[in-house]
């Protein structure tokens, strides 16, 4: 009892001459029929006790209270693309305006946040400065300019001496920043991890905290500590979201291993505090020359429930990557209200064997020495001090080796009304079939479900027990199951 229907998801004219519509999987899918900025604090721990009521999400009682993140936020950064040098604000309001008239803030991108080099100085009293060369109107008028335009104004800055890129950083500053950044009416603040003693990263991120809390403005708090200490397990406390990665670069390896380093955190991320894997790099590198990559990644992005920060230059992207990044089904599995990341749950080998699904991973985060840690202890606010050089001003790594792990994968969220979002993910260099068992996903294999393709926006019928699809090497296969109700 086997049926075939033909769909498929088509590459391209980037990967070969001859363009499809994004279809379903590669060439068949096979069918086994046997087989917003809520200004309510309270409402966010509401939500978020929904949430881990339902999905059992650790660290229920400990929720950032500002009433924010309550979905993933979603937006543009500046530096995956223009990193320092090409930060300005004639940038800055080109990404707004592309952002508009692209359709992309109709379809849920809301914020336009600085990163690192938009600040310079500080002044005598201390408050911080912008670079003028870079921003002559102020950032305090771009705000406004962003606001006018009906988007959220995001700011970059450190839990060290100085930022990454040797800016000015907040510590010792919380509340002056915090306080500066209300005045300002900002609305997202990333908070990065340069410069600063590691062993102190708790206290340096609760500072923050609480000085951003002591304001009259809810303001978005991304916490950038890039996983050292495990912030999944702490930070749901202290901010909306937490990086549990180093920097993403667009190249597969870079976005699959950041994958699944943030999966093993699925369980506690949930309304009101997100895990952050890194922002988005589709349209960017080897996700501008693939664009199946760059469909993998953005669909996987969506079904983790990651923040949607867009790397990319939005007023010279392809149609292609604009019709990957608006698809509004794939992106309405991220804003769920529900808040279920998606995470691993089968893996196979390309013969068909069942392998592992837990990652096995070479952790490289250990904390400096402690000789170091005195260094930093040392250190009287001197940021120029080249003994800084050798503490935090670079990410942590992880290696992860896939000996138990099988390339072809299962991935599946739960969504509100009952409903799964389901991803076959091919991470061999061939076409193959892979196969989503019903007890795999949390549906009895008697259930009969209804299944939809989220690329192709077509209705596949109902089936029951098992689903499998032919999906191209690096591709996805993404469907929406609406499990049959019967009275």
């Amino acid at each position: 009892n086997i049926l075939t229907v033909q769909s498929g998801y088509g590459k391209t004219e980037r990967d070969h001459p001859g363009h499809q519509q994004p279809d379903c999987a590669k060439t068949v899918a096979i069918m086994m029929i046997q087989s917003w900025h809520s200004s309510f604090r309270s409402s966010a721990l509401a939500v978020a006790a929904m949430a881990i009521a339902t999905t059992g999400t650790p660290n229920a009682a400990f929720a950032y209270d500002n009433g924010l993140g309550l979905t993933p936020p979603m937006g543009w950064n500046s530096w995956n693309k223009f990193h320092c040098d090409g930060l300005n604000e004639t940038l800055v309001l080109d990404m707004a305006d592309a952002l508009i008239e692209s359709g992309l803030h109709d379809a849920g991108y809301t914020y336009i946040n600085l990163d690192d080099c938009w600040q310079k100085s500080r002044n005598k009293d201390g408050t911080i400065q912008e670079d003028l060369d870079k921003f002559p109107s102020t950032i305090p008028a771009l705000v406004d300019n962003i606001h006018d335009k009906g988007l959220l104004f995001g700011l970059y800055s450190d839990a060290g001496y100085r930022t990454c890129a040797l800016r000015p950083g907040s510590l010792g500053y919380e509340v002056q920043d915090a306080t500066t950044y209300a005045s300002w009416d900002v609305d997202y603040l990333k908070y990065d991890n340069c410069y600063a003693d590691p062993l102190t990263a708790k206290s340096r991120y609760k500072a923050m905290h609480d000085a951003l809390n002591s304001t009259d403005r809810p303001i978005f708090f991304s916490m950038c500590e890039w996983g050292w200490q495990d912030p999944a397990t702490w930070a749901r406390e202290y901010a909306n979201s937490w990086r549990t990665t180093g920097d993403i670069k667009p190249t597969w390896e870079s976005w699959t291993m950041i994958l699944d380093q943030n999966d093993q955190w699925h369980e506690y991320a949930g309304p009101g505090g997100w895990n952050d894997p890194d922002m988005l790099e589709a349209g960017n590198g080897e996700l501008l020359d693939s664009l199946v990559q760059a469909r993998s990644h953005f669909t996987l992005w969506c079904l983790i429930k990651a923040p949607l920060l867009l790397g990319n230059d939005l007023r010279a992207m392809s149609d292609e990557i604009l019709e990957i990044i608006s698809n509004r089904e794939v992106i309405a599995w991220n804003q769920d209200k529900l808040g279920h990341q998606g995470h691993k749950v089968a893996t196979y080998f390309a013969d068909g064997t069942r392998a592992s699904t837990k990652q096995q991973f070479t952790t490289q985060r250990q904390l400096r020495t402690q000789q170091q840690h005195q260094t930093a202890s040392n250190v009287k606010g001197d940021a120029s001090k080249s003994s800084l050089s050798s503490l935090s001003s670079s990410n942590p790594n992880a290696k992860w080796t896939d000996d138990k792990d099988g390339p072809l994968q299962v991935w599946t969220g739960k969504l509100s009304e009952d409903r799964i979002a389901l991803v076959l993910f091919n991470r061999s260099p061939t076409a193959a079939n892979i196969t989503a068992e019903w007890n795999d996903i949390g549906l009895d294999a008697s259930t009969s479900a209804n299944v939809r393709c989220v690329w192709w926006h077509k209705d596949l019928g109902s089936f029951s027990a098992s689903f499998t699809a032919e999906v191209e090497s690096l591709g996805v296969a993404a469907f929406e199951l609406s499990p049959v109700q019967y009275q």
